[in-house]
Order: C-alpha cells, then structure tokens, then sequence
C-alpha cells in the first residue's frame, strides 16, 4: 500500500523530493514478502492487533542503517517525513509510533534466516523462491551436472513429414545451446569469516565469580523477608568476601598464587550462598515467582558457571567445554583468532561471501567453527543464487584442502592458493605467481567490506543480548550494508542516464 510522494501529506506545507535516500530505498524493499514473513509469527484470532509488518521491519533497518539506539529510532520516526514514508504512513505523524521496548520484539519476529531472503532478494532482484522456480524450469527432469539430461518436449511432430524433423531438430539444437551456455562458469566467489563481538565487559574469572556471589546473595535478600529470622542471613561475612574479590581486583601484578587463593575463596562462598538459598526457598513455596526476571535468568546460569569454575580449580587448568564468560548472555563463547591485536574474541563468527560487491551470510554460530568445511555449501549456494557455478573461488588457505581443490576442479572452478605438490621453476610458475598476487589484490574486497561493516554499522559491538535477536541483529547490519551500496550504484546509474557525456565537462 505504498503512497505515491504527492499523496503523503504534510501538515507544515512541502513536497518530498524524489530523490531522497529513503524514497529510493522503499522502492528496493520487498515489502509483500516481508509481510508474509511477519505473519508466520502473528494470530488472526487472539490478541491485540499487530504493529504492521512495514513499521516493524522499517524500524530495525533504520536502527542498523544509521547506527543509533532502539529509543533514537523512535525519535527519528516521530522528526523524520522521509522515514516515516519509508515505513509506509499516509501522513505525518508527530506522536511516537511506539514504545523503544518493542524493538527487542521486531527483532524476534525476523530471524536470521528469513532477513537472508531479504538481503538476497535486494542483492539479486529476485525472491530466493522465485529464483529457485526458475532454475527448475531451465533444467527440465535433468540436473546440471548432466547425469540425467533434460527430456526435450514432445511437440505432436512425429510422423508428419520431413520438415517437422527438421524442426524439431532446430528446437534441441537451440536447447543445447542454451543449455551449454548455461552450464558456463561464471563470475567469483570471495569467501572469509571474522568475528561479531558481543557488548560483555572482558571476562576474568574472579569477577565471573564474584558476581554470581552477589546474584546468589540478593536473591537470599529477597526471600529472607518471606522466612522466620532464627539465625544469621548468611553463613559467612559478605564484607568480607566483597574485601577478598579487591584484594586481587585491585592489585597491580596478578601473580598465579593471589588469583588462586582468590579464586578459592570466592569458590567457598558461592558454595555457601547455594546451600543458605535452597534452605530458604525450601521453606517458601514459590520462591521462585518473587524474584525479578533478570535474576531468575541469572540463578540458572551460576550453577553450570560454579562447576565449571570448580573443574577448573581442581584439575589446575583454564580450559572447559563450553565455557560460559558471562552472566547476562551465556550463550557467547571465546573464539580464538589468532589475530595480533585481539587473539580471543567474545561473540558469534560469521562466515561471509561476496559476489560483485554484495555480502551474504552464509553461517552463523557462538561456537568456533571451521569455516574451509563450508566451502562446498558456499559454493552451491552460489549456484542456486545465480544458476551456475563460479569460474573462481577466492579464500585464504584454510579453505585450501585436498577435498575443497577435488571438489573445485571436478566442476571445472579454480581455488586461488599455489598448487600442491613440489614446485618446479619453469614458465608456468612466475604465471601462476602473478595469478596468486592478482587473486589475494582482489580478495581484499571482503576485508574491506568487513571493515565497512564494523566501523560504520557497527558489526564491531553487537548490542542485543539475546541468543535470537543478536544473530539478527548481525544479519541486518550485513543487508543495510548492500542496501547502501545498491542505492550508491542506482545513483551513478541515475546521473549516466542523466548526464550521458563525462561529469568532468560539466564542471569545467
């Protein structure tokens, strides 16, 4: 139900301008797709009615589009005319559109996979389903590796002369062409991963630990209201505990001794706290209604943090499988890069492509994965994109195995790395060298792209603290990322169409 600009009206006078960023980008969306999506989690029959689906995906793109916080989307929509034409209004709206609070929910309503299908609609032009419709329809019963060829169409010419053969031959000659030309490599793949951080302070375990102490001793605050005062409130002196956390905290050199003596310590304490709290909650049927939500959250997470922390003090080590680093989003993990600056990140590993500039997510996961694994689904995808396989994958040695070079050479692509085996100096060799410098020059596009990324979406700091709603969040700032590229590349387009001759002599 889009308005045209002459429609959308303006209490204060004025007319948009048909240029204006925001009025181009509502033109790329594919907003009856976005409203099936956002359907799929609504009721037709119980509930209050929905925010439209329009506001709701339009507001967490502006947010990943422009950087700002959930409440500054808000107060963009209400001063903006131009975004408020975006998300699909008749008029001018002065009031906020809605509370900050229910950006958490759009999010929900958008996972990762879905906003997949809208980047690659935007990116492609064509729906991910539209796409694979038409790939059916060119191979016929047949695949494109030609194991079963496509049976041609009876056209009713059998038996009724020489020159409906002729035809009919004509028609397969044709079909084999197209069909040759179809199976044709085309184009490059540029693949890489890197990291999303996650917004957690630095994880140390002294003060993993000594927060899990404090959750367990305000839950203790709450219920010992709810029970009879026969002894102390706890088993141990909090001013004490707290004084034996910035014994270290506070020290300049954190020697091995001080942080397992502290370590010790707060591991006694919390074992304290755990044994007082089930006391109390023993004698209180449902304690567990009174506390707050965030606390509740927080007490299911400090016993796996306890034993793991335990195995680790017994056994004298700083490895665990799993290892939580935080209270609040237990779901991240340390993943070790291997990078000078920051060789351990905390957050989930993106494994990214690039086609022609544009970046599709092709996984998502908190735990350290091998991305050269994912060469081969990568490279399929690419196929369904766009209905052929890429005449060169461009990737850094991890990809290079002997089953990714295998796989590649089967279908005719070429993986950028030096051949295996004992090299010989001959004349191949100096080209081979000059294909390897022109392939990692033209693989620092996807570094690039994920510099854009980070320093001007902000990929560098995920803010959402969900499991859900932070790998959307990723998502999303990877599609504002290619929209901001398809609009610069329609502008250019606009200003050839307009100014055929060189911009240079205008200016002159």
């Amino acid at each position: 139900e889009q308005l045209s600009m002459d429609e959308f009206f303006m209490p204060f006078g004025g007319r948009l301008m048909k240029d204006n960023s925001w009025v181009r980008l509502a033109e790329m969306m594919p907003w009856e797709h976005i409203e099936e999506i956002y359907a799929q989690n609504m009721s037709e029959e119980t509930g209050r009615p929905a925010i439209p689906s329009r506001i709701a995906f339009g507001a967490i793109f502006i947010k990943e589009y422009c950087h700002i916080t959930d409440e500054g989307t808000v107060e963009e929509l209400q001063e903006n005319p131009y975004m408020q034409y975006f998300v699909g209004l008749h008029e001018f709206h002065p009031e906020p559109l809605f509370d900050p609070s229910m950006m958490v929910h759009f999010r929900k309503r958008f996972p990762v996979e879905e906003v997949g299908k809208i980047n690659e609609s935007v990116c492609t032009g064509k729906w991910p389903e539209e796409q694979r419709n038409v790939d059916r329809n060119d191979e016929g019963d047949g695949d494109r590796d030609g194991n079963n060829p496509p049976v041609p169409p009876v056209d009713g010419s059998e038996g009724k002369g020489e020159e409906a053969r002729k035809k009919g031959k004509a028609k397969k000659n044709t079909s084999k062409k197209k069909e040759k030309r179809r199976k044709k490599n085309r184009g490059k793949l540029l693949l890489d991963a890197t990291v999303a951080p996650a917004d957690i302070k630095y994880p140390t375990d002294i003060d993993l630990l000594n927060k899990s102490r404090e959750h367990l001793e305000t839950a203790i605050n709450i219920l010992w209201k709810e029970v009879p005062h026969t002894g102390h409130k706890l088993p141990y002196s909090a001013k004490k505990a707290r004084k034996s956390y910035l014994k270290l905290a506070k020290s300049k050199k954190w020697t091995q001794a001080k942080c397992r003596k502290a370590i010790g310590e707060q591991l006694h304490y919390i074992q304290q706290a755990t044994r007082q709290l089930e006391k109390y909650e023993a004698l209180v049927p449902g304690a567990s209604a009174l506390y707050p939500r965030w606390l509740r959250d927080r007490l299911d997470v400090i016993p796996v943090v306890y034993r793991q922390q335990k195995e680790m003090y017994d056994n004298r080590t700083h490895k665990c499988e799993n290892r939580i680093v935080s209270l609040e989003q237990p779901h991240v993990r340390p993943i070790q890069r291997g990078k000078r600056l920051n060789p351990t990140e905390f957050g989930q590993k993106l494994h990214l492509s690039v086609v022609d500039g544009y970046v599709y997510l092709e996984q998502t996961c908190w735990k350290n994965f091998n991305e050269g694994g994912d060469l081969q689904a990568a490279v399929e995808d690419y196929r369904r994109k766009f209905g052929c396989y890429p005449a060169a994958v461009l990737a850094d040695k991890i990809y290079q195995t002997r089953a990714n070079r295998s796989y590649c050479k089967e279908r005719g692509i070429r993986l950028s790395g030096p051949p295996m085996g004992r090299r010989k100096a001959t004349v191949s060799d100096a080209k081979i060298k000059r294909q390897i410098v022109h392939d990692s020059c033209e693989r620092n596009t996807v570094e690039g792209r994920i510099g854009n990324a980070k320093r001007r979406f902000g990929l560098d700091c995920i803010f959402a603290k969900l499991d859900e709603t932070a790998k959307t969040q990723a998502a999303l700032i990877l599609f504002a990322l290619n929209a901001s590229l398809r609009l610069a590349r329609s502008l250019l387009l606009y200003f050839q169409i307009s100014f055929p001759f060189p911009l240079f002599l205008i200016f002159q």
